[in-house]
């Protein structure tokens, strides 16, 4: 199986992670009828590994904000380009987006997101050797 990824890092402020979740739940949907295979969104846990740079330092993660990691899985780098064309422009991710993106309210500072696309190196899943 050969897949691509579009893969994101970002800071939310602790007070505002449920509203952050309520929005992404919707935008993942959103993102699956425009051909994500998968969406998925994980809240740091563990983020420190002695030698490495972790991914609050990366960011620049303040004391009160949780580190969001998430990646949205297509079939192909073309599904991945044609879906990043068209969800902007669906009607409800303008409401959606506003209050994540609206300085006054900053649940969600963009400028700080770190992302990228990937093509797959190893993949190895459960059951095969």
């Amino acid at each position: 199986m050969t897949n691509y990824i579009d893969g994101f890092v970002l800071p939310v402020p602790r007070i505002h992670l449920n509203e952050y979740k309520r929005v992404a739940e919707t935008v993942a949907k959103i993102w699956k009828e425009y051909g994500a295979l998968a969406y998925f969104e994980y809240v740091g846990d563990d983020l420190k590994l002695e030698g490495t740079r972790s991914f609050p330092d990366l960011i620049d993660a303040k004391e009160d904000e949780v580190i969001v990691f998430g990646w949205v899985v297509f079939e192909s780098r073309e599904m991945r380009d044609l879906a990043n064309k068209q969800v902007p422009d669906d009607p409800r991710m303008k409401d959606l987006i506003a209050p994540l993106t609206d300085p006054s309210q900053l649940v969600f500072d963009a400028t700080r997101m770190v992302y990228g696309g990937f093509q797959p190196l190893v993949q190895l899943f459960s059951g095969e050797d």
